[in-house]
């Protein structure tokens, strides 16, 4: 049986990382709807939550 939670390796993150965690935050509808629009949602938000977190760190140094 598949892992329903997908494989790490699908979603470019490093096979020593699970993404085992969930995040869960509100938005407006039209935020919600441009990021269903791409085309792999999950990523596109790990993504931009990353970049951010990389300016955050660099900021703070």
């Amino acid at each position: 049986m598949p892992n329903p939670k997908g494989k790490p390796e699908n979603f470019n993150n490093p096979p020593s990382k699970d993404l085992t965690e969930t995040v869960t935050f509100r938005t407006t509808k039209e935020m919600k709807d441009a990021i269903k629009s791409q085309d792999n949602p999950g990523q596109f938000c790990r993504d931009a939550i990353q970049e951010k977190l990389d300016k955050s760190t660099s900021s703070d140094e």
